[in-house]
Parts: structure tokens; C-alpha cells; sequence
């Protein structure tokens, strides 16, 4: 027999959802990472993850999966249940140019939501001090003077740091030698070493061979100078009008996260980036603070897929 439905059970049933939306996160959340314990993005989410912890009172748990430049802790989050306590930390240029590559088990548009990109940062460009250009100008007349001898070195084919470098050989319209290694610290080493002419790079771990004078630095990729290094011009400054490559990192949670959970995370997330200690770490890492809104970070996430799709085929960018 079938009991009709009473109204106040009914009502009874509307104000325990409303109560469980309101009481989230009612238990640990986990954030996933696609790259090791101590690389840039493990740096910056760990600290992350604590201040939330302390905001919400329940625990964020840092879960790094490491391997296939993110695929492995990308495939898992997207498959994972859209509920707010499994999210994704990552550079965003990992998750937006890795499917214009090669196939992979998820689509960053539809599978995932961003939650908030919390920072963002220009690369430098630099030589070895043996490679006779002092600016951009005399390096693009070298590169046009002997071309296909310059060489530049990437952590990788589709890494930020190739888009870099084939951005600037397209705009530049010059004929250099893309060198990829299996990380970004064998180029450097190379690069220290004489063994590489140029590279675009993370400007918080060269700094101080810069300052030292073991590699010069001709620009940053931005589209404005950067704090660190305030009296290097940016690429476009030096004469190529138009260029600009930079890079962030963002938090994402599976497609179908309830709004109501997104916004508390972005909440808090930006709450915790406005203490001065988050933004002294963010200084370090010679990167700046970028607060966004849910709408803010989807239309980044968005803008970053479709021009590194652009870029790497007009590139003809091709997977190892």
C-alpha cells in the first residue's frame, strides 16, 4: 500500500538538504596533484591546504599522484564523484594543452569546474652568457643571422616553457632549435653548462644564477614587468609587439559540483590568499596573487585551452 506524503515530512526532507549544503565540508576533502612532493605546485597548494583546513575545520588532504605530466591525478578527479571533496590542483597549462597533444581520459572544459586560479606569473627568457645578444632585438638579428644553429631547451614537448619558446620563434619569425628534456633542472644544467643557447624558464629558480651573472636574463614573457626583476623589460617592450606567455595555477573539481560548495571554497580560498603570509610565499616563488571568481577562473581556463590549441597547431607541435 502506498502512504501519501505528508507536508511536514516533506518540509523535514527540504531543510536536511539545506542543512547539509550549509554544513560544507562535513568531512576530510582531498586535493590531488598530478606532480611531486616539493615541485611548484606541491609548494604552493600544501600551505593552501592548511589554511583551509583551519577555515573550515575539517582536514584538506594533499594526495600527490604523480606521473604522465598530470594525466594520472587529472583522469582520477574527473571521474571522481562532483560533490566538493575531491578537487584537482594544478598548473593550468598541464590540463589545458596535454588533450591537443595526445589523447587523454578526460576533456578539461567538460569534465572539470574551476574553483578559483589562485596565482599568476610571467617566465624569463635567458641565454648563456657566452651567446653574444644583451636584449631581444640583437638575439632575434642572431637567430635570423644563423638560423637553425640556436638552440633552446623546454622541460618537455607541450610544456609551458616550449609554448613559450614557439611563440616567440613564430612571432619573431626565426629558425631555432627546440632541445626537450625530461624536466626543467637537466635544461638549466645544460644551460649552465654552455650546452643550450636559450630558454624560457621559471624566473624564482633562476634568479639567483642571474644574479650571479651564470645566465642573462633578456626579458620576462608577461605582460607586465615582474616585481623580481623590475629593470628587465618584458618581450613585448623589446620590440615584439604582441607577445605574452603566462602561466597559473588553478583548483578544480569535478563537472556538476553544486554551486553552494564552489562558492564556499572560492570564499575561503581567496580569504586565505589575502594574509600576508600567503602572499609573502607567493613572493617568493616570485609569482602574484590572482583572485578571481568562479566566472574569473572558468573564463581563464577557458581563454588558456583554446590559445594553447591555437598555438600548438600553428606550431605543428607533435607528442613525443
Amino acid at each position: 500500500m502506498k502512504y501519501p506524503l505528508s507536508a511536514p515530512f516533506i518540509a523535514g526532507c527540504m531543510l536536511c538538504v539545506g542543512v547539509n549544503a550549509q554544513t560544507y565540508p562535513a568531512k576530510p576533502v582531498r586535493i590531488l596533484m598530478g606532480f611531486p612532493a616539493g615541485s611548484t605546485v606541491d609548494v604552493l597548494i600544501r600551505p593552501l591546504a592548511q589554511r583551509l583546513t583551519e577555515s573550515f575545520g575539517q582536514q584538506f588532504i594533499v594526495d600527490n599522484r604523480a606521473g604522465a605530466t598530470g594525466v594520472i591525478a587529472s583522469e582520477l578527479v574527473a571521474k571522481s564523484a562532483a560533490d566538493g571533496y575531491t578537487l584537482l590542483g594544478t598548473p593550468s597549462s598541464a590540463i589545458t594543452s596535454t588533450p591537443h597533444l595526445s589523447r587523454v581520459p578526460f576533456d578539461p572544459l567538460r569534465d572539470f569546474v574551476s574553483v578559483a586560479q589562485i596565482n599568476w606569473f610571467s617566465y624569463v627568457l635567458i641565454t648563456h652568457p657566452s651567446v653574444p645578444a644583451k636584449n631581444v632585438a640583437e638575439l632575434i638579428a642572431l637567430a635570423k643571422a644563423k638560423p637553425g644553429v640556436l638552440t633552446y631547451g623546454s622541460s618537455g614537448v607541450g610544456s609551458a616553457f616550449h609554448l613559450a619558446g614557439e611563440l616567440f620563434r613564430l612571432m619573431a619569425k626565426i629558425d631555432i632549435i627546440h632541445v626537450p628534456y625530461k624536466g626543467g633542472p637537466p635544461a638549466v644544467t645544460d644551460m649552465m653548462g654552455g650546452r643550450l643557447d636559450l630558454m624560457f624558464y621559471s624566473l624564482a629558480v633562476v634568479r639567483q644564477q642571474i644574479e650571479a651573472g651564470r645566465l642573462r636574463a633578456l626579458a620576462v614573457t608577461g605582460d607586465r614587468r615582474d616585481p623580481l626583476l623590475p629593470n628587465v623589460p618584458t618581450v613585448a617592450e623589446s620590440g615584439l609587439r604582441g607577445y605574452e606567455m603566462s602561466g597559473g595555477h588553478v583548483i578544480l573539481a569535478p563537472a556538476a559540483t553544486p554551486r553552494e560548495n564552489l562558492a564556499k571554497l572560492n570564499g575561503a580560498i581567496l580569504k586565505a590568499l589575502a594574509t600576508p603570509e600567503m602572499k609573502e610565499l607567493w613572493a617568493r616563488q616570485g609569482m602574484e596573487i590572482y583572485m578571481t571568481t568562479l566566472e574569473q577562473a572558468a573564463a581563464r581556463l577557458r581563454g588558456d585551452y583554446e590559445r594553447y590549441g591555437r598555438l600548438i597547431k600553428d606550431a605543428g607541435i607533435k607528442a613525443e
